[in-house]
C-alpha cells in the first residue's frame, strides 16, 4: 500500500509542530501541503527541508487555506489535518465538511499525540480565547517563582512569521536579542515583557529541540513555563495546568475549538476581568467549568489598568490603539486602552477607519466588527508603516496604547501618546501564590 498524501491546515504555529511530532519521520505519510490562515503574509512560502527531514529533501509548501478543495484534488491528498486554533466549532465542521466533500479524511490531533515531555516540571498557562489575560498571568507566576529563588526559563507559542530554518530555536535573553531575531510587533509583544524582567523566554519552530536547549539553558532552569498562545492547549504534557476563562466572549469554553480541551485539562481555571465583565456572563463562565471539569480550583481575578499619564485621556478625543490578534480573530470589542478611556474620563473614542491605509484597510475588511478601535498589527515591515501612517492621519486628540509594548519603541507619532498597564488580580481566595506553593512541595521543589 502506498503511503497517504496529507494536508496540514494551519496558521503557522501548531501546523508546524503536528508536522514536526507526528509526520516528519513517519514513511506511512506523505505531507504534500501545507495551508496558511489568520495571519497575513504567510502563505506562499516552503517548510525548508532544513526542518522538513530526510523525508523531505525539497521542503514543503504552504499555500493558501481558499485554495484547499483545490489542492486536495490537485495533490490527491488522503487525510487533512486541522491544525490551528480560536476558532468557532461550528468552522471546524464546516472545514471537516469541505475535505470530505473533496475526497478526503479529516482529522484532529489532541494532546497525547502531540504533547512533549520534558525533564523539567512544567507550568502551562492557557486560554479559553485569545486576549483572555495569558500574558499578565504568566508575569505574575514567574515573579511568584523567581522571588523563590527558582529559575524560570518561559517557552513561547510560536510565532514563526519570517525566515523558518533562521527560527528553528530562538532564545531572547535581553530587549537587543529582539532585534537580532528581527521580531514583528506581535513577537515583541509577547517576549518583551519576560525579558524587561528578568527571564529568558524561547520560541521557534521545532519545540522539541526548543525544549531541550530550555532544559539545558545557560543561566540555569528549574521550572519550564509553557506561555500559550489563542486558546490552544500546550506543546509540553505540563504538571500544573493554568487555564484562563474570559467573562466578555462568555460561553466561548464551549464553543469555540480548542477551548473545552483546555478547560477538561486544567488544574486552575482563573475567570479574568470580573470587574468589567457582566455578573449573568461570569456565572455562565463558571457553571460551565463546573458543568465539564467540576474537579478544577477556580480562581476569580481582574486586569485593573492603569496608565503613564491620565491627563492625556481626561476631556480628550482619543485614539485606543489594542493588541491586533484579540481584535481580530479573538473578536474582542473592548481591551486594555478602551478600559483606560473610560475610567480616565476620555470625551470619545475616535473612530480610526475613515484614516486607515494600506494592510490595516485589509485587516478592517477582513474583519468589520472591530469597530472604533484600532489593532496594533505588524506581522511585516510594511504592516508597521501602515499603523505608522494610520496613527499618525487619524484626527484625535491623543493615543492610548494598549499593547503590551511601548509602540513608541517602533513607531514615530505625531500626537500625545499614554501606555496601559494591566497585571492580574485574584480577588479572594486561593491565590496564585497558594496554587504555586502546593505545586512546588507536590514536585518536591526549593
Amino acid at each position: 500500500m502506498r503511503n497517504k498524501n496529507v494536508i496540514i491546515i494551519g496558521a503557522a504555529g501548531r501546523d508546524f509542530h503536528n508536522f514536526n511530532v507526528y509526520f516528519r519521520n513517519n514513511p506511512d505519510y506523505q505531507v504534500v501541503a501545507f495551508t496558511a490562515a489568520q495571519i497575513p503574509d504567510i502563505d506562499g512560502r516552503r517548510y525548508p527541508p532544513e526542518l522538513a527531514g530526510t523525508l523531505y529533501p525539497e521542503g514543503i509548501p504552504i499555500f493558501q487555506q481558499s485554495e484547499l478543495s483545490r489542492l486536495i484534488r490537485e495533490l490527491k491528498a488522503d487525510l487533512c489535518v486541522f491544525s490551528y486554533s480560536d476558532v468557532p466549532n461550528q468552522f471546524v465542521m464546516r472545514m471537516a465538511a469541505l475535505v470530505n466533500a473533496s475526497g478526503a479524511e479529516f482529522m484532529l490531533l489532541g494532546p497525547k499525540q502531540t504533547m512533549l515531555t520534558a525533564s523539567k516540571p512544567v507550568i502551562s498557562v492557557c486560554a479559553t480565547r485569545t486576549g483572555s489575560g495569558k500574558s499578565q498571568t504568566s508575569r505574575k507566576i514567574v515573579q511568584l517563582l523567581m522571588k523563590k529563588g527558582l529559575k524560570v526559563v518561559a517557552v513561547r507559542h510560536p510565532m514563526p512569521y519570517g525566515n523558518l530554518a533562521h527560527q528553528k530555536v530562538q532564545r531572547f535573553a535581553k530587549v537587543e536579542d529582539l532585534a537580532k531575531h528581527r521580531c514583528t510587533i506581535e513577537e515583541m509583544e509577547e517576549y518583551e515583557p519576560h525579558v524587561v524582567r528578568g527571564n529568558v523566554i524561547y520560541a521557534g519552530v521545532d519545540y522539541e529541540a526548543i525544549l531541550r536547549a530550555a532544559e539545558n539553558d545557560p543561566d540555569g532552569c528549574d521550572i519550564i513555563l509553557w506561555d500559550g498562545g489563542n486558546n490552544d492547549f500546550p506543546f509540553y504534557q505540563p504538571d500544573l495546568s493554568i487555564v484562563m476563562a474570559d467573562p466578555h466572549r462568555a460561553g466561548a469554553e464551549m464553543s469555540y475549538y480548542p477551548s473545552e480541551i483546555n478547560i477538561r485539562l486544567a488544574d486552575v481555571v482563573i475567570i479574568n476581568k470580573i470587574d468589567t465583565a457582566d455578573p449573568q456572563s461570569v456565572e455562565e463562565v463558571r457553571l460551565n467549568i463546573q458543568l465539564i471539569n467540576p474537579c478544577a480550583t477556580v480562581i476569580d481575578a481582574t486586569s485593573p489598568v492603569r496608565v503613564e499619564d491620565a491627563s492625556l485621556i481626561r476631556g480628550k478625543r482619543v485614539l485606543a490603539v489594542e493588541d491586533g490578534p484579540t481584535l481580530t480573530h479573538g473578536e474582542m470589542k473592548i481591551g486594555a486602552a478602551v478600559v483606560a478611556a473610560r475610567k480616565f474620563g476620555a470625551a470619545g473614542l475616535v473612530d480610526p477607519r475613515p484614516f486607515v491605509v494600506g494592510k490595516l484597510a485589509d485587516t478592517f475588511r477582513i474583519y468589520p466588527a472591530i469597530g472604533t478601535l484600532l489593532p496594533a498589527m505588524g506581522y511585516g515591515d510594511e504592516q508597521v508603516k501602515d499603523l505608522e501612517a494610520t496613527i499618525n492621519n487619524t484626527d484625535c486628540d491623543s493615543v492610548i496604547i494598549g499593547t503590551p509594548i511601548d509602540l513608541k519603541r517602533v513607531i514615530k507619532m505625531n500626537k500625545p501618546s499614554t501606555r496601559v498597564f494591566y497585571d492580574l488580580e485574584e480577588i479572594g481566595e486561593p491565590k496564585l501564590s497558594d496554587i504555586l506553593d502546593d505545586f512546588l512541595r507536590k514536585m518536591e521543589i526549593g
